[in-house]
């Protein structure tokens, strides 16, 4: 039995977006492995265990560098391929990516990389240097590199970090589509609501948002902004929680199933600063909802201004506020033809299925099962 092992920093990203792709390497019969920071006692953890693979609790800092503990990655990622001896090898963002194809190549094994975005690691003059020779190695080893937007891959390819015979564009994780689909709204009190998912931090624009929602809702009273997710920055919890007393900005918590709190709300709102491909876009638009966004690669894939939402200029709160008021000034006919129309678009671009193709294409190539 073929044995794969995926190197990943979190058991939530892995279980919200490659869970499809886990169970379909079980059912084509490989043996997977998952590594993640989390212990078996996390939920999602559990439920990817139960559905066959075998999980590798390993301690990975996800923010920032520092060399000591970046070191015992590289020498933990050694041991568990070592240990394992898998036949090929699939890495997530930019420390699996980087540590795990370092640690593979000792062993000679094929790794399939997965740039879900770039971040503040290109941006950051500090950074740019150390993380593009970085990836410059990563992609030199790796045996192939997907990548979720096409302005990544432009990049990575103008700075020759990447050769385009053994890289390729995918639409981002996709979207399961038979999961996050239409659903019949509960609220029919007349309100407009918008939500802000992710993690509540500076650079996923949670500032502009605040600041927009306060003018909107003393403009129109009848409009609530939502705010669903974990804090990153724990600066921003002292005013969201204290704002949360005020019935039009609402700070929901943490969800299980976003799919509860997205089938409620009229519109979904993503003011990030980057992204690789915005999975809140999509789950948003395949369950028919219009949206807005920051004009930003992973982003501006899945909407096309004034047919299922609105881009506006990132880290603008007037840009923001501009489209946020021409939403609410739509009729409620557009409105749900804007939501009809980013479905559309989602089912024939972004399903997930289609990533899930790509990746056994690849795998099947390398471990000549195709």
């Amino acid at each position: 039995m073929k044995k794969v092992l995926i190197l990943a920093n979190a058991s939530g990203g892995l279980y919200n977006f490659r869970f499809e792709l886990i169970e379909r390497l079980l059912a084509e019969g490989y043996e997977v492995y998952f590594s993640v920071p989390e212990s078996q006692k996390d939920s999602k953890v559990q439920l990817i265990i139960e559905a066959g693979a075998k999980h590798i609790k390993t301690r990975i800092n996800r923010r920032g560098i520092n060399p000591i503990e970046d070191l015992k990655l590289i020498l933990e990622y050694k041991k568990i391929i070592k240990t394992i001896n898998p036949d090929i090898i699939l890495t997530y963002t930019i420390k699996p990516n980087i540590y795990g194809t370092y640690a593979a190549s000792k062993y000679k094994k094929p790794v399939v990389m997965n740039i879900t975005g770039v971040g503040t690691a290109f941006t950051n003059p500090k950074l740019k240097l150390l993380v593009s020779m970085l990836y410059k190695y990563a992609c030199k080893k790796a045996s192939f590199v997907f990548f979720q937007n096409k302005s990544n891959y432009s990049l990575f390819l103008s700075n020759k970090l990447v050769k385009s015979n053994k890289a390729k564009v995918i639409p981002g994780s996709g979207v399961n589509i038979e999961k996050f689909k239409p659903m019949k709204k509960q609220n029919k009190d007349g309100i407009t609501r918008f939500l802000f998912i992710g993690r509540i931090m500076k650079e996923k624009g949670i500032e502009e948002y605040l600041k927009a929602a306060y003018k909107i809702t003393k403009k129109y009273p009848n409009t609530e902004f939502q705010i669903l997710g974990r804090f990153e920055e724990e600066q921003y919890k002292g005013s969201i929680l204290l704002n949360n007393k005020n019935s039009k900005i609402k700070y929901l918590g943490i969800s299980n199933d976003v799919r509860k709190e997205i089938k409620e709300v009229d519109c979904i709102v993503n003011p990030s600063y980057h992204e690789g491909m915005s999975n809140v876009l999509l789950e948003g638009a395949a369950m028919g909802k219009p949206l807005i966004a920051s004009d930003i690669p992973g982003c501006r894939e899945i909407i096309i201004d004034d047919y299922n939402g609105f881009l506006f200029e990132t880290k603008s709160i007037k840009s923001l506020i501009e489209k946020i008021n021409a939403f609410i000034s739509l009729s409620k006919e557009k409105k749900a033809e804007m939501g009809i129309n980013s479905r559309r678009l989602v089912e024939k671009k972004f399903d997930r299925a289609i990533v899930i193709n790509e990746y056994l294409q690849i795998i099947n190539k390398f471990l000549n099962r195709g």
